[in-house]
C-alpha cells in the first residue's frame, strides 16, 4: 500500500506507513468488539511491514546480530470496532536515539467514519540476536528515521 495517506484522515505525522486490515470474527471477544490482543497483533504486523519496507527483515537482523524487542507499550483506545469493519493501521518512528532505543508511534483509524480507534507507541530496545542482551544499534539502523509530525494550528 502507498505511504501517502488519504487527505481526509487525521494522522499525527505527514507520511505514516499504512496497512489496511478487516476485523475478522475471530478478532472479537465475548462482548462482540475487537479484543485488545488483536490490536497488539496488528501493531506488530504493521511494524514489521514498515521494517520490511526499510529493508530490515528478520534475515537482515540475524546477519547484523541485532534486532529489536518491546520494552513498553502505551495504548489509548478511543472507539470499539466490530467484525467486518475496515481499518487502516498507521505507524512511524517517533524517536531513534541511535544507541539502544527507539519509539514507534501508531494510529488505527476507521476510514468509514474517519474515527480514531487507537493511538499508541512502543519503546523498542536493540538486542543481540544470539543472547537477547541489549546492544548498541548497528549503523544500518539509521534507516529508522523519525517521521515529520503534522503541524496543527
Amino acid at each position: 500500500m502507498s505511504d501517502t495517506p488519504p487527505a481526509r484522515l487525521d494522522w499525527d505525522v505527514v507520511y505514516p506507513h499504512l496497512l489496511p486490515v478487516t476485523v475478522q470474527p475471530d478478532d472479537t471477544d465475548g462482548m462482540g468488539h475487537t479484543n485488545n490482543v488483536a490490536y497488539l497483533g496488528w501493531l506488530e504486523r504493521v511494524a514489521w511491514d514498515h521494517s520490511h519496507k526499510l529493508g530490515m527483515n528478520l534475515e537482515r537482523y540475524r546477519a547484523l546480530d541485532a534486532g529489536c524487542v518491546v520494552r513498553r507499550h502505551e495504548l489509548d483506545y478511543f472507539a470499539p470496532t466490530f467484525a467486518g469493519e475496515e481499518l487502516l493501521l498507521g505507524t512511524w518512528i517517533i524517536e531513534n536515539d541511535a544507541r539502544l532505543t527507539m519509539w514507534r508511534g501508531y494510529q488505527i483509524i476507521r476510514p468509514a467514519d474517519r474515527k480514531l480507534v487507537l493511538r499508541g507507541k512502543t519503546l523498542w530496545v536493540c538486542v543481540d540476536m544470539k543472547h537477547g542482551r541489549p546492544r548498541r544499534m548497528p549503523p544500518e539502523f539509521a534507516v529508522y528515521v523519525p517521521a515529520q509530525p503534522v503541524t496543527r494550528g
